[in-house]
């Protein structure tokens, strides 16, 4: 059984080898720097970005998490959130990369961004509780909004959200139950789920998956739902994942839920190429391939958009962390461009509401699994774990 914490230790072995992107074009502000990248072992050299004319630097910054910021999930969509507030306002800003998924390799980015002007940081990803927790003492009088994540030490004996910290949580397992319940009842019971890093947000979105399925096939009176369900391990696009989602699709899987940042375009290639289905996640990747019927949606530009804001407004709700959930909109699925068969509008504004409501009570992980057949009790729904 694969345990949480060798995720973590896989993220503090893993390299960066995902190549820095190239500049996008600016913005219509015209204090706006493009959407370049910096990484903490490299000098900017050539930058022809745009600073703000005070020279103070870009004054939002955001550090990547394992991945790339157009990843066409969290990354993305936690840059397209503060580019849009900045360009609105002519802000400067920038992103950086760290060379390394190690929290030394965090926070000396952090550091980088900080010297660089940065007077708010955006950190996506739970890994960045370590780095933030230490950044918070050493960057007083600069703020974070950190994503997925809460601040805490090395060995979690302390947890502290400080003033200039605001943690943003989301409760990922609502819009999986929602993609899962959905694709049922759009007349499907071949399912698959194959995940990144199996850390708590992938692991949540995965359970959720399964129940939402399994709460579907119970409304419908089938029994012969089934999933296939695997973490790849990273949040990279690989020819292994790939691999296996197209053996799902050609032993039978109708649709795949690919959830951990590029691992979803090696489950879009997997699904081109046999003619399966797949679902999106973290933001509306609907357009990256016919093959997204749907996508779990955390609403992440909404989210860091309205944290900027907040900070600008002289109102950064610091010291406590921000939960999205459906009671407050803060997740769902995408339906005006959702390519569903069966599955309506109504449909899902009814499950929406259930939710909504606190009517269905979700399974949250045990401590060090992630193995959804040791805590899940699922009625209809046979989960195929492949380690």
């Amino acid at each position: 059984m694969k345990k949480r914490a060798l995720a973590l230790a896989m993220a503090v072995l893993m390299t960066a080898s995902l190549s820095a992107c190239g500049s996008s074009k600016p913005g219509t502000s015209t204090t706006a720097a493009p959407a370049e990248t910096t990484t903490a072992a490299a000098e900017s050299k050539g930058d022809t970005s745009k600073k703000s004319d005070s020279s103070t630097g870009y004054e939002i910054a955001l550090v990547t998490d394992l991945g790339t910021i157009d990843d066409k999930s969290f990354n993305q969509g936690a840059w397209e959130g503060m580019k849009k507030y900045a360009e609105e306002k002519g802000i400067s800003y920038k992103y950086y990369q760290p060379q390394e998924g190690t929290t030394d390799s965090y926070l000396e980015t952090i550091g980088l961004a900080v010297e660089g002007g940065a007077k708010l940081v955006v950190c996506p990803g739970f890994l960045f509780e370590e780095p933030v927790f230490m950044a918070q003492d050493q960057y007083k009088d600069v703020s974070f909004i950190l994503l997925d994540g809460e601040p805490h030490n090395a060995d979690y004996s302390e947890k502290r959200i400080e003033k200039n910290v605001m943690p943003i949580l989301f409760q990922e397992d609502e819009p999986g139950f929602l993609a899962g319940y959905a694709a049922v009842k759009d007349g499907n019971t071949k399912l698959g789920f194959l995940g990144g890093m199996a850390v708590p947000a992938v692991v949540r979105f995965g359970y959720g998956f399964a129940e939402g399925a399994d709460y579907a096939a119970k409304e419908l009176g089938i029994d012969n739902i089934e999933i296939m369900y695997n973490y790849t391990g990273a949040f990279a696009a690989t020819p292994e994942a790939q691999s296996m989602a197209a053996s799902w699709f050609q032993n039978g899987t109708q649709v795949i839920f690919g959830c951990g940042g590029a691992v979803g375009n090696s489950v879009m290639a997997a699904a081109e190429e046999k003619g399966g289905k797949m679902i999106g996640v973290d933001v509306d990747q609907s357009f990256e391939s016919p093959s997204v019927i749907t996508s779990a949606m955390k609403q992440l530009s909404v989210s860091v958009y309205d944290g900027v804001k907040a900070y600008y407004d002289n109102q950064f709700p610091g010291g406590k962390t921000s939960i999205f959930t459906a009671k407050n909109d803060g997740i769902g699925l995408p339906m005006e461009t959702s390519k569903f068969t069966k599955f309506t509008k109504e449909d899902y504004d009814k499950i929406y509401g259930v939710l909504k409501e606190g009517k269905v009570t979700l399974v949250q992980p045990s401590q060090d699994n992630n193995n959804p057949n040791v805590d899940l009790k699922l009625e209809k729904t046979k989960i195929n774990f492949v380690e």
